[in-house]
């Protein structure tokens, strides 16, 4: 079997044996490309990779400013790649088996206190004839934490508002229970009142844009850019930041570790166990502001 056909093969073994989502076979494939572009250079066929062959390639994305992060995630695609092949039977040793992963240095994300927040929300301009769809974008991304991608992609069949959660598609298409705050379902049902007429094939999307298709990605960060300068805040918001801030402000108010892990739907712990890191910051800062001992004497 070709290279080709082998790389057809592992997009097929991703879609239909790992259940990866669309965005995420397309990561695979294009860091597969720089695997395949590199040997090429190096005149060698990647099923005669040797453990130095790999290492020389991480060795030319630093020289390149690869950064640490995006190296990880290359490598983390050359593993599954060898891995693939070994289940094949293509290859008889893992070149990638001892392969180390460069360390990456945790970068705390950025989050948002309640107040802030709540300028975002009381920003929005109510008068424009998508306001009220904006307002309630806004109240369900901090509501239930969600991606950009889920929020975009709810669909009335998975919105339960007398019971008061939705049921979300997340990554892999793994589905899962978030609740949903009665002030974000308030402001769904004022934007239920002014919803564009659906397009066809769009009945069951939620939010819509005017045309009444499904709205963008790009979209809802406008709108967040868009609200958060009017609401006169200075840090870098994205959608991605009121899933920081819901996760946060569960932490601070006492909610178990696992229970946020299962409304975010990830994967590990490990992933959400960052939020942790953010408490600590904020218990912090108000111990230096307010404990009695570390009080200036006048």
């Amino acid at each position: 079997m070709d290279i080709f056909s082998l790389t057809q093969s592992y997009r097929t073994y991703l879609l239909l044996e790992r259940a990866l989502s669309y965005n995420s076979i397309c990561a695979y494939m294009s860091d597969l490309e720089k695997l395949l572009k590199y040997f090429e250079s190096i005149n060698k066929n990647p099923l005669d990779a040797e453990l130095k062959d790999l290492q020389d390639m991480i060795v030319m994305l630093c020289e390149i400013g690869i950064s640490p992060r995006s190296q990880a995630r290359i490598i983390s695609g050359m593993k599954s790649f060898y891995y693939f092949l070994e289940l094949e039977n293509k290859i008889t040793n893992n070149p990638t088996s001892i392969l180390e992963t460069p360390i990456i240095p945790k970068k705390l994300p950025i989050f948002l206190s309640l107040e802030e927040i709540n300028k975002i929300v009381a920003s929005v301009d109510l008068k424009k004839s998508e306001g009220q769809r904006n307002k309630a974008v806004i109240e369900t991304l901090y509501s239930c934490g969600l991606r950009v991608s889920e929020l975009i992609n709810l669909t009335f069949s998975n919105y339960f508002p007398e019971e008061n959660f939705l049921i979300v598609i997340g990554k892999g298409g793994k589905e899962r229970m978030v609740p949903i705050s009665s002030i974000a379902i308030a402001e769904i049902k004022k934007y239920l009142f002014k919803r564009p007429v659906s397009k066809k094939g769009y009945e069951n999307i939620i939010f819509l844009n005017k045309n009444g298709t499904i709205i963008s990605r790009i979209s809802i960060f406008n709108i967040v850019k868009e609200c958060t300068k009017r609401a006169g805040i200075n840090k870098n918001v994205s959608p991605h930041t009121f899933r920081h801030s819901f996760a946060t402000h569960l932490i601070e108010g006492g909610a178990s570790l696992r229970a946020i892990q299962e409304m975010l739907g990830h994967e590990r712990i490990s992933t959400t166990e960052i939020y942790t890191h953010l408490d600590m910051i904020f218990l912090r800062s108000e111990i230096i502001n307010h404990h009695p001992r570390n009080q200036l004497l006048f």
